[in-house]
């Protein structure tokens, strides 16, 4: 899912997929577009909702279920809750000192970058999830100031 030009985000599960979709198509109701999601035409609410087009709509629907008539009801009642999901809802949030970060590895013992390189990879993958519990800090600044890859570090 992607929003904007530099906000995106991956659906890594068939639970969050539904919730994306639900998101998806109650948009134009939450902007005010429209009062009633069945009749907004830029969506592909009606190829869900039982009058296929051109999208791929089985992926979503059998995660409802198998029987096609009972998928179509569940996502049609699905999709017409009312929720408080957000996706791609950023908040701001408040960036971490590059010093704080020092301050917190020499409280875990960790003086120098090169010490931290140096430990083995289960001790430094506990180093990082430690790190990346610090509210604030990224996943680049971590790479930045560790010289350890965003992709290691992403993975931890």
């Amino acid at each position: 899912m992607f929003q904007e030009r530099f906000k995106s985000e991956a659906v890594e599960t068939d639970a969050y997929f539904l919730i994306v979709l639900q998101y998806i198509h109650q948009n134009p109701l939450k902007a005010g577009i429209t009062k009633d999601i069945s009749k907004y035409l830029w969506s592909s609410y009606q190829d869900y909702a039982g009058n296929p087009g051109i999208t791929d709509i089985d992926f979503a629907l059998d995660g409802f279920s198998n029987d096609r008539t009972k998928a179509v009801k569940l996502f049609i009642d699905y999709t017409n809750e009312n929720n408080t999901d957000k996706c791609l809802d950023y908040t701001e949030s408040v960036g971490v000192f590059d010093k704080v970060v020092m301050d917190y590895l020499n409280e875990m013992g960790i003086t120098t970058i090169s010490q931290l390189q140096r430990l083995s990879k289960d001790q430094r993958d506990d180093v990082i999830r430690k790190m990346k519990e610090i509210e604030g800090i990224t996943i680049r600044q971590l790479a930045r100031m560790t010289g350890i890859s965003k992709s290691v570090i992403d993975r931890v």
